[in-house]
């Protein structure tokens, strides 16, 4: 491995374990409710990151954004709310397992989605990796009288989300620079609203909570720039890969630190995911070797 791809697998899987690590941050704001929770990440990451661009004098590239990339970024804005928002009401009601079955599906959803939007045919071990998934989530629901719906929607908004970031190819930070810009106002507004009712959290003497609140800002920023800093330097094969490092940290912190269960139904229901996510890893690598052999 080169020294530039052996530096972007290094960025890529350290911000691959700090999202795994998120739960141990955002489950010490417990007490904040999830709507406030997301309005504050929303305003710090806002400022975080247009503060950053400033400094850098990196803002040229506002003028020459075209209207459809900027309606897609609505939209990816959009669904990042909806993920986002599942992700605090999962972490802070003690479902963090939850989190990572929803991280491990996405790159199925993806798969899933290549195929309905971009007519991808998917070959014989393709078919049998989304089938087996979709038979761990059946299990799962079937097991609990309901299906997985925080897993669910996580993996839905995600894999849907990366379907827009496709259709708008755009930078990472300067993409999140739009996208929590176009949610600064309601998640002002929202805050605002808040305080006035007398149900706000902030400035409401918890100096501690105050502080994780707006730190939660860059918090959300950093391992997005290390991510877009690693993805330019590797392969998509190893970024493919690296990106099941998030989910099976979650899973470590949910079981291990946290204690939250994890029945034989849960066992069953990850391990076909897991056997459906390494027939697809195998797949993905046997075709990349293939192609550069050719």
């Amino acid at each position: 491995m080169s020294e530039r791809a052996g530096f972007g697998a290094l960025c890529a899987g350290l911000a691959f374990v700090i999202w795994g690590l998120f739960p141990l941050y955002w489950v010490h704001l417990t007490g904040v409710p999830p709507l406030q929770l997301l309005a504050h990440r929303v305003v710090w990451c806002t400022v975080a990151v247009w503060a950053w661009l400033l400094l850098r004098g990196d803002l040229a590239w506002v003028r020459r954004m075209d209207r459809r990339t900027f309606l897609l970024l609505c939209l990816g804005a959009l669904l990042i709310t909806v993920n986002w928002l599942a992700y605090v009401v999962a972490v802070t009601t003690g479902h963090v397992v939850d989190t990572s079955l929803g991280y491990f599906i996405t790159p199925l959803v993806n798969i899933s989605l290549a195929m309905l939007v971009f007519r991808e045919r998917l070959n014989g071990l393709q078919r049998l990796a989304v089938l087996l998934a979709a038979a761990g989530v059946l299990w799962l629901g079937w097991k609990l009288g309901a299906p997985p719906w925080l897993a669910l929607v996580l993996a839905a908004s995600f894999g849907t989300y990366g379907l827009v970031r496709k259709l708008a190819p755009f930078p990472a930070l300067h993409s999140l620079a739009v996208e929590s810009g176009v949610l600064l106002i309601p998640a002002v507004a929202w805050l605002v609203v808040c305080q006035l009712q007398g149900s706000g959290v902030f400035l409401q003497g918890d100096l501690l909570q105050d502080f994780l609140l707006v730190v939660g800002g860059p918090v959300t920023a950093e391992p997005l720039l290390l991510f877009a800093a690693g993805a330019r330097r590797v392969s998509m094969t190893l970024l493919g890969v690296l990106q099941y490092i998030s989910p099976s940290v979650a899973l470590f912190v949910g079981i291990v630190l946290l204690h939250e269960p994890f029945g034989a139904a849960r066992q069953v229901a990850f391990g076909c995911i897991w056997l459906a996510l390494a027939l697809f890893t195998f797949d993905g690598l046997r075709r990349y070797t293939r192609s550069r052999e050719a």
